[in-house]
């Protein structure tokens, strides 16, 4: 990765992790702040939680596809303006009504898909793979981060406050985007990140791509759930201050990492990705329900502790089996409609978690978090065990039809090529390779320009 590469994509990874971080920070505090606000119950609060992921699931694809047409800095500015028209309204809200209008708002500047095409635009083929990686973690830190940090800025500067500085972060994105990345004058669609219209049927009937749609579906519904009423529970049943939660989260999350790496490791080192998916979903739904019990702050710490590596597990290792189970050539509209039902999920958790409590107890939150949870185990129990296949891509130089089909035919032929499509629109091959099997040098000879 040369120096120009290296630059864009830590200023895509950046852009990532602000508008993350504006959207998270009022994660852990919010469901307490909202309480002073003007015509506020557990439902709306909820509401106001969730109803970002509504806006930002139905506009992600639509804006990518739309960045095809009229560039991806316009489209990703005009995402970072509305976030940033959002944390405004947000800020000077005095009724959860007037919260919930700017928190959709925030989630209408739905710029996910528009950032990883133009992430496409910016890096070469050989150093996509890594590029990705580099932005999906910056997408993870973000959590972690505004877990720790929301309740500590909050007590600094109140709700408000967080609100504002997300309105900061929106222009500190545009800035990255205008003056750090290049520009790019011929955009190009890969389908490797970019979704497909035409693909879009064949992703969602896909039945194994449908389970773990609904896996991280459930993943983040019980997230943002369980978060209407962990804040509350802390102060009022163990007496730690709202200021105090960041101290909490900051060891659970430090130990859950440390949790995650073996578990990940085992999944796919191992090849051990069904019982890891199984057991931690297993985990997850038994954490939930026992939170409720916890007796003593330690306790509670430690089943959150149980709670975040199932949880953090989950968001390594579903997005890696999203792309190895992905119609070959089609992994960009696979992890669009992947990413939308995790928007889905935000919303879901923040709507029905909030009726919930506002019609029953946290009790019956926490047990219906951890049943649902549960019940899941059993669909995790009769899913084949996913094959341990990689993907890969390479440009193609201009040729004939003749000359594309007759490579065709000769990679399909190669030992360990499992899968492969070559799209003469974007002279790109695509591939589903078997590492283990791979015949690395026939590969070599038919492509030398792919990078193995």
């Amino acid at each position: 990765m040369d120096a120009l590469e290296r630059r864009s994509v830590l200023a895509l990874a950046l852009v990532y992790l602000f508008r993350m971080l504006g959207l998270f920070l009022i994660m852990p505090v919010i469901s307490v702040a909202a309480d002073g606000l003007q015509g506020a119950d557990a439902a709306l609060i909820g509401t106001a939680i969730g109803i970002y992921g509504f806006t930002q699931a139905i506009l992600q694809i639509p804006m990518g596809m739309w960045s095809d047409r009229i560039g991806r800095k316009r489209v990703i500015v005009i995402g970072l303006l509305l976030f940033a028209l959002g944390s405004l309204i947000c800020a000077n809200a005095t009724s959860i009504h007037v919260l919930i209008v700017g928190r959709a708002l925030q989630g209408a500047g739905a710029i996910a898909s528009t950032l990883m095409a133009l992430l496409s635009d910016v890096t070469r083929e050989k150093n996509r793979t890594k590029s990705m990686a580099m932005v999906g973690v910056s997408i993870g830190a973000s959590f972690m981060i505004s877990l720790v940090l929301g309740p500590w800025v909050f007590d600094l500067v109140g709700l408000s406050g967080l609100f504002y500085l997300s309105f900061g972060f929106s222009f500190l994105g545009i800035a990255l985007i205008l003056f750090v990345v290049p520009n790019v004058v011929q955009h190009t669609f890969k389908r490797d990140t970019t979704p497909s219209l035409v693909a879009l049927g064949r992703v969602i009937k896909d039945s194994k791509l449908r389970f773990l749609n609904i896996s991280v579906l459930l993943l983040h519904a019980s997230l943002t759930a369980l978060f209407i009423t962990v804040p509350h529970l802390l102060i009022q049943r163990f007496g730690l201050p709202l200021a105090d939660h960041s101290w909490l989260y900051l060891g659970v999350m430090g130990f859950a990492f440390v949790g995650m790496v073996p578990l990940v490791i085992i999944a796919e080192a191992k090849g051990k990705m069904k019982a890891v998916v199984f057991s931690v979903v297993l985990m997850l739904g038994l954490s939930a329900i026992l939170l409720q019990w916890a007796p003593h702050l330690w306790v509670f710490g430690l089943l959150l502790w149980c709670y975040f590596v199932g949880f953090n597990t989950l968001e390594a290792t579903l997005p890696s089996l999203i792309s190895k189970q992905a119609p070959v050539g089609y992994r960009g509209t696979a992890m669009g409609v992947f990413s939308t039902h995790q928007f889905l999920g935000s919303f879901l958790g923040g709507i029905g978690g909030g009726w919930i409590l506002q019609h029953y107890s946290n009790s019956t939150l926490f047990d219906v978090v951890g049943i649902v949870l549960m019940l899941w185990t059993a669909v995790c129990f009769m899913q084949p065990a996913p094959r341990q296949l990689s993907s890969m891509a390479f440009s193609l130089p201009d040729g004939d039809d003749g000359a594309l089909d007759a490579l065709a035919d000769q990679l399909a032929k190669v030992e360990g090529v499992e899968d492969m499509q070559i799209f003469k629109d974007e002279l790109t091959a695509y591939l589903k390779i078997d590492k283990k099997r791979l015949d690395k040098e026939a590969l070599k000879r038919l492509a030398p320009q792919a990078n193995i």
